[in-house]
C-alpha cells in the first residue's frame, strides 16, 4: 500500500465470487458513505495480486503494484484499523500454479513455479512462492481473537425458512475413522517459556550430523511451544487399512483435510492418501512417474497430467484404471466430470466437506453418480473426534432440525498466529533417521522426538497476551449471553494442558469459574448437539483449528451455509475486523457465472460486517453519521431476509446483483425514515422514493443478462471494466447510485 492516505473502512479486494460481488456491491456502498463523510478503499489482497506484489523484479512498472497484505498487517496493530474481510483463497499447489499461467497469458513475466527446485535461483523462486500459499493472509490480519456468531435476524428467518436437511438412518454404514497412535495428537509435547527465548530446530542423524531445519525462532516470556511429528509408516499402514475396510464396508473412501491452512503438512498426507490407494501403481512404475515429476502431494489430477508426458503413458494410464477398479469407489468432488476426492488437496475442505456430508444425512456422491454411505477418513486424531461425535449424534437422534434448533456461537483463540495455524514455517518432511530437537539460545532441549525418514515434525506456538485476550472475550460474551460456556479443551493433550494453566486462574481471578465447562472436544460436541437440539445457545471457546471448524459445522446444520455468519475479530491494539463468512463454494459459482451470467453468491455476510464498521467506526471516531448508516444496514439485511431477496441457486432467479439492488432499496428508505439525522434523511428520501419507482424496470434490465455465457476477463485476475459490466448491467439503477 504505497499511498498514506488510509480509507475510514479498508474492503479487501479478494478472488472468485466474492470479488465479483464487489463489483456490484462496492460502488452502492462508497455512494451511500459518502454522504456521511465516510471514505471506503479498497486493498488487495488476492491470491494474483499477491503474487504480483512478490515478484516486481520480473514486471514492467506498469503491471508492479504495492505489497497491500504487509500494509494491512501493519495497519491491524494500530487503534485506527476497520477493515472488512472477504474470504479469499488459500492457494493450494494447482491453485498457484493456475494464477501464475493465467498472470503469465495477460503478459506478466512471472517465473515459473519450481516443483523440484535445483538451482539457488529457483530454490529463491520457490521461497517466494511458497510465502504465498496456504493461510498466508489470516494469520497477517488476525491481530486478535474471534467473536463468531449468526445475527440475531439471519438465525429467526433460517428457523422460519428451515433449509433442507438429509435423514440420517440409525444403521447408516457412514463412520469417521482417524488414527490411533503415532500421529500429531499422540506424539505432542508442550511446555511455557518462563521467560524470552530465541530457539533453534535441528536434526542430528544417526551419524552424529547435526542438519539445522530453523533458527533464530524467538518467543516472548509466557509463550506456549509445542511440537509433535506424524510418524509416515503409521500414517501408510493406517490409509491401507482404511481402503481395505472401506470395501469391505460397501462404503465410499474420502479423505478430509486442510491443505490450504496446512499447506506443508496437509499436502504431504494426501500425497500419501494418493500413493495408498494407487499402490501398485507407484510400485510398479516408480521410475517412469519419477522422470515425469507426478507428485502425488498435488493430488490424482497433477499425477495424470503429468503421465501424459511418459513414453508409457497408456500403460501406466491402463494400470491406473485397473487399480481404481479394484479399489473401493471415491467419494467424488465431480461425479459428472470424473473428479474424485483425491484429485487436487485443496478440492475437499475438512470444515466445509465435512458440515456438508453430515447435513446431507451421511451422504456422498459416488462415481455412478448416486448418493452413498461414507468413510471420512482423517489421518490426525487432534480434532477428528468432533465430526465423529457428531455422525453418532445423528445416526442416534436424526438430523437437526432448523426450525427448532438453537445456536453454537464461538470465541476463537486466533491472533498472532496462535496454534497449528502458525505452524508451516516449522514444519518439515524429514529427511533420513535421527532425532529432532528444539534447543534454546541457553542449550535447554525443550522438545526431542525420534525420527525416521518421511515421518513430519512440526512446531506451533501460542503467546501468553493473545490467551489472556481470549479468556477475557470469553467472559465478556457469556457474561451478554448469560448462556452455557465450554471451553473445548483436552487436559490429557499436552498442549491444551498447558493451556489450561492459563485459563483455570483467570477464570478464578475473575470469579466467573461456574459459569463455564471444561471438555474435551468429543464430550463438548455431544453436550452442544444436546443444547441446541434443545433450542438454546451455547458458547464455544475454541483454539484456533477448532474455530475454524466448528464456524462451519454449526453454521451450516443450523443455517445452511457458514457465509451468513456475524464474524468480529476484536484486534488487540483498538481497531476492528469484519469478516464475512466462508468461501468454500466460490469457485462452483464463478464456473455458474462463466455459463449462465448468473451469480448465486450471497452477501448477507458483508451485509453484516458493513454494518458492524459502520457502528464501530462511529463509536470510535464519534461519527454519528456512521452509526446512522451502520442501524440502517441492519434494518436493510433484515428487509433482504423478510422479502426472500437472497440470490436463488437457478438462472432465471434473482441473483447476487438483485440482492445488492434490494439491499441499496431498503438502505435508503431505512435512512430517509429515521429520525436521528435529518441531513441524511433529507439526502436518501429522493434516492429512496427513484429506487422503488424504477424498482420493475431495474429488476428487468438485471433478468435481461440471464441465461448467456459471462467473460469477466479473468478468473484469479479479472479485467475490472469487464467485471463491473457483467456485475452492474443496470443503467438505470446505476445513475441513481452514481
Amino acid at each position: 500500500m504505497a499511498d498514506t492516505n488510509i480509507p475510514d473502512i479498508v474492503y479487501t479486494k479478494v478472488d472468485e465470487a466474492p470479488e465479483l460481488a464487489s463489483a456490484s456491491f462496492l460502488p452502492i456502498i462508497q455512494s451511500f458513505t459518502s454522504a456521511a463523510g465516510v471514505t471506503v478503499g479498497q486493498r488487495d489482497i488476492s491470491l494474483a495480486g499477491r503474487i504480483i506484489a512478490t515478484f516486481p523484479d520480473h514486471l514492467t512498472e506498469a503491471q508492479r503494484q504495492s505489497d497491500d497484505l504487509a500494509a494491512l498487517g501493519k495497519l491491524v496493530k494500530t487503534p485506527e484499523a476497520n477493515v472488512i474481510k472477504l474470504p479469499n483463497i488459500s492457494a493450494s499447489v494447482p491453485q498457484l500454479v493456475e494464477a501464475v499461467t493465467e498472470l503469465q497469458g495477460k503478459g506478466y513475466a512471472l517465473p515459473d513455479y519450481p516443483e523440484n527446485p535445483e538451482t539457488e535461483a529457483e530454490k529463491e523462486i520457490r521461497a517466494r512462492y511458497d510465502a504465498i500459499k496456504g493461510s498466508a493472509v489470516n494469520p497477517v490480519l488476525r491481530e486478535g481473537n474471534s467473536d463468531r456468531r449468526a445475527a440475531a435476524a439471519v438465525k429467526n428467518y433460517a428457523q422460519s425458512n428451515p433449509h433442507r436437511m438429509g435423514a440420517w438412518s440409525a444403521d447408516s454404514k457412514t463412520r469417521v475413522a482417524t488414527m490411533d497412535a503415532n500421529d500429531f495428537r499422540s506424539n505432542e509435547t508442550s511446555v511455557t517459556l518462563a521467560k524470552e527465548a530465541s530457539a533453534k530446530i535441528e536434526l542430528v542423524g544417526k551419524d552424529g550430523s547435526v542438519t539445522v531445519l530453523k533458527d533464530g525462532l524467538s518467543y516472548p516470556a509466557g509463550t506456549i511451544v509445542d511440537a509433535t511429528f506424524m510418524s509416515a509408516k503409521a500414517l501408510g499402514a493406517f490409509l491401507e487399512e482404511q481402503i481395505a475396510a472401506t470395501k469391505a464396508e460397501g462404503t465410499l473412501f474420502s479423505i478430509h483435510m486442510k491443505a490450504t491452512m496446512m499447506k506443508v503438512s496437509d499436502p504431504i498426507i494426501f500425497g500419501h492418501a494418493v500413493r495408498a490407494f494407487l499402490k501398485p501403481v507407484f510400485e510398479t512404475y516408480a521410475a517412469e512417474l519419477d522422470a515425469v515429476d507426478a507428485n502425488p502431494n498435488s493430488g490424482l489430477g497433477a499425477v495424470l497430467d503429468a503421465i501424459a508426458e511418459s513414453p508409457k503413458a497408456d500403460e501406466i494410464l491402463a494400470a491406473i484404471d485397473k487399480t481404481m477398479a479394484d479399489q473401493p469407489p471415491l467419494y467424488m468432488v465431480n461425479s459428472d466430470k470424473g473428479i474424485t476426492n483425491l484429485h487436487v488437496p485443496s478440492d475437499v475442505i475438512i470444515d466445509a466437506s465435512m458440515p456438508a456430508l453430515i447435513r446431507a444425512g451421511g451422504k456422498g456422491w459416488g462415481p455412478d453418480g448416486k448418493e452413498g454411505d461414507t468413510n471420512c477418513v482423517i489421518p490426525d486424531s487432534s480434532y477428528a473426534a468432533i465430526y465423529d461425535a457428531s455422525v453418532k449424534d445423528c445416526k442416534a437422534n436424526g438430523a437437526l432440525d432448523p426450525a427448532t434448533a438453537g445456536t453454537v456461537q464461538n470465541v476463537g483463540l486466533m491472533a498472532q498466529k496462535a496454534e497449528e495455524y502458525g505452524s508451516h514455517p516449522t514444519t518439515f518432511e524429514i529427511p533420513h533417521d535421527g532425532t529432532v530437537r528444539m534447543v534454546l539460545d541457553n542449550g535447554d532441549v525443550i522438545h526431542e522426538h525420534s525420527v525416521e525418514a518421511g515421518d513430519i515434525w512440526r512446531s506451533a506456538s501460542t503467546r501468553k497476551a493473545p490467551i489472556e485476550d481470549w479468556v477475557q472475550l470469553a467472559i465478556d460474551r457469556q457474561a451478554l449471553e448469560n448462556c452455557e460456556a465450554i471451553f473445548w479443551l483436552d487436559e490429557t493433550r499436552a498442549h491444551d494442558a498447558e493451556l489450561l494453566k492459563y485459563v483455570r486462574p483467570l477464570l478464578d481471578k475473575a470469579g466467573v469459574s461456574e459459569k463455564f465447562q471444561i471438555l474435551n472436544p468429543e464430550e463438548a460436541t455431544k453436550v452442544s448437539f444436546a443444547t441446541i437440539r434443545a433450542g438454546k445457545t451455547s458458547i464455544a471457546v475454541t483454539g484456533n483449528v477448532l474455530r475454524d471448524y466448528l464456524t462451519d459445522l454449526f453454521p451450516i446444520l443450523e443455517l445452511g451455509t457458514s457465509a451468513k455468519m456475524l464474524s468480529i475479530v476484536k484486534l488487540m491494539q483498538g481497531g476492528g475486523l469484519f469478516e464475512t463468512g466462508a468461501g468454500g463454494s466460490a469457485p462452483k459459482h464463478v464456473e455458474q457465472l462463466m455459463e449462465e451470467n448468473h451469480l448465486r453468491w450471497d452477501s448477507l455476510g458483508e451485509f453484516c460486517a458493513l454494518g458492524e464498521s459502520l457502528k464501530f467506526l462511529g463509536q470510535v471516531k464519534g461519527n454519528n453519521k456512521a452509526h446512522v448508516l451502520g442501524a440502517a444496514v441492519d434494518a436493510a439485511t433484515q428487509g433482504i431476509l423478510d422479502h426472500d431477496k437472497s440470490p436463488g441457486r437457478k438462472v432465471g432467479q434473482p441473483d447476487n446483483r438483485d440482492s445488492h439492488f434490494y439491499f441499496a432499496l431498503y438502505w435508503a428508505q431505512a435512512l430517509a425514515a429515521q429520525s436521528q439525522d435529518a441531513d441524511l434523511a433529507a439526502h436518501f428520501a429522493p434516492i429512496a422514493e427513484s429506487l422503488a419507482a424504477s424498482e420493475q424496470k431495474i429488476v428487468a434490465e438485471l433478468a435481461a443478462v440471464q441465461g448467456k455465457p459471462a467473460d469477466t476477463g479473468g478468473y484469479y485476475r479479472a479485467d475490472p471494466a469487464k467485471a463491473a459490466a457483467v456485475m452492474r448491467p443496470s443503467a438505470t439503477l446505476n445513475a441513481i447510485i452514481g
